[in-house]
């Protein structure tokens, strides 16, 4: 007989492991940008935000009021909600029928992904979990065809939708699985339609913020959206598939054969079409490579569902050496995503050079107490009775966010600036006099002011190129705004 609780604590025991290896090499660098953005916008809670949902700050707060600024432990429900989202996975293939070794597979092909997400404090960590989670209860529906499962997937939706606004696509996936196969029966059901107003009163917190700031993030991700476009980031998202799956993408193509071909697979088709209609919504609305990563786990479940029948048919030997190769393909996946994502590598080592060559976002990690130290200095450089009215004006948020965060050993100011949701906390009453500038080109700041003064220029300590130091480098000393602050604060709103 299967011990059915012992497949879920090994399943348990593989989603912990991640949790531990973030846990020992998660604070080797610093914060990235964009938990430095996250972390601020943590200290000041509210029901939506320019650049995302609230579930993220939420959860940094929860971090900031359990561990403090650790990095290690600012990062930790992120690592958590990948973890979960490994352990959902391999729960899938279980429920499609697998047995411990095809949810071993599943699990294990997740985990590539669910590290690298997870060694940030950013929304992709938890809108996988939202999306995993949701795959999870629509194979429950599917087995069992007990329509009160619907209120698990809407409140899986609306969890998603107060994390990243992508999961209308996993919805709109969802709707087609529906219409598509049998389970068009649960249209007449109650449950479905409690399952939908369930999601829209999870969310009905954040529409309304959205109302009352005249949906500021449908502006700001059409922004984003051009500037993605504009700039190439989405011309390669197909390739970036083969990037995600890396040697797991024959275990997706399974996956797929599974859900539309296979017998056994027929009663879960709605997986199917939710992964086929969400794959062709990003690539026509030119989304990233990265937007669909939340879609793959219901395919690896499958695949490794439908392998493991396979080979149950094979002849021992042959179907031994086919194990230990799709083993080997995913060990060699962690191998890769471990030495080139997670910060591990001395910086400066030829280790390092190769690992940013392939994840950048490393090199946002590096140089922020630096950064505040130097505008500190600049600070003190000023006459005593100049130094009580300064301000440090910052161009994006990775510098505000610093600034922020390591300002106050300094006795430094609150940054202002005009990016993201710092436009909407404004510049401070009396308006400033004398500002420091970081992050805005020489250009801008000599039409903006009558008087500025290149002050100094961003380092640190490991000569490490990065957005900071190569750049937008030099920090400049401003005085005499030729315009009113309320003027000049309405155009100066930014995007990024």
């Amino acid at each position: 007989m299967r011990n059915k609780s012992g497949d879920v604590a090994v399943l348990i025991y593989l989603a912990t492991a991640t949790v531990v290896i973030h846990l020992l090499v998660g604070g080797r660098y610093g914060f990235h940008r964009d938990e430095l953005a996250t972390l601020d916008d943590a200290r000041h809670l509210a029901w939506g935000y320019v650049a995302y949902p609230p579930v993220t700050p939420f959860f940094g707060r929860v971090s900031l009021q359990i561990f403090g600024t650790s990095l290690t432990g600012f990062r930790f429900f992120a690592a958590l909600a990948c973890a979960l989202s490994v352990l959902l996975t391999g729960l899938m293939a279980r429920e499609l029928g697998g047995r411990r070794g095809a949810q071993l597979i599943a699990a294990s092909a997740a985990v590539p992904f669910a590290l690298a997400a997870g060694s940030l404090m950013q929304y992709v960590s938890f809108d996988y979990l939202a999306w995993v989670a949701t795959a999870y209860f629509i194979v429950r529906l599917c087995k069992s065809n007990d329509p009160r499962w619907w209120v698990a997937i809407g409140g899986t939706i609306g969890f998603g939708m107060l994390t990243k606004y992508s999961i209308l696509v996993c919805a709109a996936g969802i709707i087609a699985g529906v219409l598509l196969t049998d389970l068009r029966q649960h249209l007449k059901s109650k449950w479905l339609w409690i399952g939908v107003a369930l999601s829209v009163l999870i969310f009905l917190p954040n529409f309304l913020w959205q109302l009352r700031h005249d949906f500021v993030s449908l502006e700001f991700l059409r922004h984003i959206h051009e500037r993605d476009v504009r700039i190439g980031r989405t011309k390669d998202f197909l390739p970036d598939q083969l990037l995600l799956n890396l040697l797991a993408l024959p275990l997706a193509f399974a996956g797929l054969h599974f859900y539309f071909s296979a017998q056994a697979g027929h009663r879960f088709r709605a997986l199917g079409w939710m992964f086929v209609v969400s794959f062709t919504i990003f690539l026509i609305a030119k989304g990233r490579g990265y937007y669909l990563a939340p879609a793959y786990p219901m395919l690896y479940a499958a695949g490794a569902v439908w392998g493991e029948d396979l080979l149950g048919k094979w002849r021992r030997g042959r179907a031994n050496v086919l194990r230990a190769t799709a083993w080997s393909a995913l060990a060699i996946d962690m191998i890769i995503v471990i030495a080139f994502v997670l910060p591990l590598a001395p910086i400066n080592s030829r280790w390092w050079d190769a690992t940013v060559k392939i994840n950048g976002d490393l090199r946002e990690e590096i140089g922020w107490p630096e950064l505040v130290e130097t505008i500190a200095g600049i600070r003190d450089s000023l006459p005593p009775e100049e130094r009580t009215r300064v301000s440090i004006l910052a161009g994006n948020y990775g510098e505000a966010g610093a600034i922020n965060l390591y300002g106050a050993r300094f006795g430094l100011p609150q940054a202002i600036s005009g990016i993201n949701s710092y436009w909407a906390r404004g510049y401070g009453n009396p308006p400033p006099e004398t500002l420091i500038v970081v992050g805005l080109s020489r250009k801008f700041l000599e039409d903006t002011f009558a008087s500025c003064e290149l002050a100094g220029h961003i380092t640190n300590r490991y000569g490490v190129a990065n957005e900071e130091s190569h750049d937008h480098q030099e920090i400049f000393l401003c005085r005499d705004l030729r315009e009113s602050w309320p003027a000049f604060w309405q155009k100066f709103r930014r995007y990024g």
